[in-house]
């Protein structure tokens, strides 16, 4: 009996009351009251973008919104002036301690939508994959956070795909929904949206929209965040163009609501939108929207500055508190609602110059069970001592010989051919895998002055699942595996990987991969015959 009295009090530290939001057709709800959920949102981080492609760890250091109960406690006060009931934040540490903000925020109505990437270890526009490290990185903010009944949603993804040329990018996204989704299912957690959070750019922003809301709905998004900021100062419903993209969505099948807006020419922001947001004409279609951006930074997008601790409010936020007061949105209660826009969109036509993303297939799944099968039965593998440059010579000699033969099984590039089974797997697995492959065929090939090494390899890994794995994945990679990750999820195999391995994106195959070898095929020759 005491062992329950404490367990059941530790539960309550953890789960402030309050009511979930769940998603029911193109709209938001409180689960037991049944009340139409509008966000009146204000995103809520200092110095961070969640589409960084730095690597270098100077550039990488994040202050985490949700762990600093000092900070979250002063500035509920200055939310709640705002009417604030989301908060949006763009990467958390899931390492630490986030029961205090989150408990607080629970207290003050406040939910939290977050995004599932960090700088640094997200998806790359330039050069997109999705691996096991970012699964990893994924399933930990999800784990985190899921501990809070006041965690709205997860964006797998912002502003990702930004043009025409860079929307090959997307497919990976699209995985990490799939990914994210499926693992919040195998965890048996409560039903929590995944999204994404997209640029207003008029030459994707269709296809972009129907892309990820288009197929299996395992695969689709949950809901959809748009970041606009075309209502400038004393603007218009129809002048901004919200007219249009209210049109666009009329018949969208899931939530959409604004992920970003707030333009900020000219200054002092008037905020005349937020009435027409949250107005006759908007919330037919739109579930509110979250202003950007709580903090006063050098991007001059802020409602208050910091300074030693202390809160000053700006005209920006004052005006916000005026419009916001008299926002009053009518909505409809979720038993009377019946979804008459249930249709998923149309998957958007490959062209060149318009959409570069396939629909089906997408992305393997990130499966580091099966990289670490994969793993067991080479014989050659990179050396834990070999740098970056290593890898990019390595890699670019390797993959540049017999048009990609080597790595056709690390493939990421769907216009080059068929997606590699091990593609998602970390750069240290994908490198060994290519290695092993030139070992097979050139005699003495495991050589690279030392910078690949020799191995015991298992011909067949005993451990549980991996007989199926590699025979879907077939030996030259180019299978298609359709197990899933097991509900542990966390990749295990790529979090060891130590040296240059961790963090590094590896080069994409195919076109793109042509000029990236031009210089690499020598080095790594001179690394073989020096």
């Amino acid at each position: 009996m005491r062992g329950l009295i404490a367990a059941t009090a530790l539960l309550a530290g953890v789960h402030a009351a309050v009511d979930p939001i769940v998603i029911k057709g193109s709209k938001f709800f409180y689960k037991n009251n049944g009340t139409q959920f509008f966000m009146k949102g204000v995103a809520y981080q200092q110095e961070v973008n969640s589409n960084t492609t730095s690597t270098d760890s100077d550039d990488l250091n994040i202050t985490d919104p949700l762990a600093d109960s000092t900070a979250c406690k002063r500035d509920i006060e200055y939310l709640k002036k705002l009417k604030t009931n989301t908060i949006r934040v763009y990467a958390i540490d899931p390492e630490k301690d986030h029961k205090d903000c989150m408990n607080a925020f629970a207290d003050a109505g406040i939910y939290v939508v977050a995004d599932l990437s960090e700088p640094g270890n997200s998806i790359n526009r330039n050069d997109a994959e999705w691996t096991t490290t970012l699964y990893s990185r994924y399933t930990s903010v999800i784990d985190e956070l899921m501990k809070y009944d006041n965690t709205l949603g997860f964006f797998a993804g912002n502003e990702v795909s930004n043009q025409p040329n860079n929307t090959l990018a997307s497919a990976f996204v699209k995985a990490a929904v799939r990914d994210s989704k499926a693992y919040i299912k195998s965890k048996n957690y409560r039903a929590v949206g995944v999204g994404y959070a997209t640029n207003d750019d008029a030459d994707i922003r269709e296809n972009l929209a129907n892309y990820f809301d288009c197929g299996n709905s395992e695969d689709a998004i949950d809901f959809w965040g748009y970041n606009i900021y075309s209502w400038c100062g004393e603007s218009s419903f129809k002048e901004s163009g919200f007219d249009v993209r209210t049109e666009e969505f009329e018949k969208y099948n899931v939530p959409v609501f604004f992920a970003e807006y707030g333009c900020n020419t000219p200054r002092p922001r008037v905020f005349t939108e937020v009435g027409t947001l949250y107005g006759d004409e908007m919330t037919g279609v739109w579930s509110g929207g979250i202003v950007y951006m709580y903090f006063e930074e050098a991007n001059e997008f802020g409602l208050a500055t910091i300074k030693d601790g202390k809160v000053t409010t700006n005209k920006d936020f004052d005006n916000l508190s005026k419009e916001i007061a008299k926002a009053t949105p009518s909505g409809v209660k979720m038993a009377d609602y019946k979804p008459s826009n249930t249709a998923a969109a149309s998957c958007p036509t490959v062209k060149a110059g318009k959409w570069e993303a396939e629909s089906d297939p997408l992305p393997p799944t990130a499966n580091a069970q099966l990289c670490s099968c994969m793993m067991d039965t080479l014989s050659c593998t990179v050396a834990d001592k070999a740098t970056e440059d290593d890898y990019s010579d390595m890699f670019g000699y390797v993959c540049g010989l017999k048009d990609g033969e080597y790595c056709a099984g690390i493939n990421r590039n769907v216009t080059a051919g068929a997606y590699g089974a091990y593609g998602m797997c970390s750069a240290k697995e994908q490198l060994s895998f290519a290695l092993n492959a030139y070992a097979k065929v050139v005699s003495g090939g495991c050589g690279f002055k030392g910078k690949a090494t020799t191995k015991s390899a298992t011909a067949s890994p005993t451990a549980s699942g991996c007989s199926n794995l590699l025979k879907e994945a077939g030996a030259a990679g180019t299978g298609s595996v359709t197990s899933a990750p097991t509900a542990s999820g966390s990749s295990s195999s790529s979090s060891n990987s130590t040296g240059a391995a961790s963090g590094l994106t590896v080069p994409s195959l195919g076109m793109g991969l042509g000029m990236y070898v031009f210089g690499a095929v020598a080095s790594g020759m001179a690394m073989i015959l020096l």
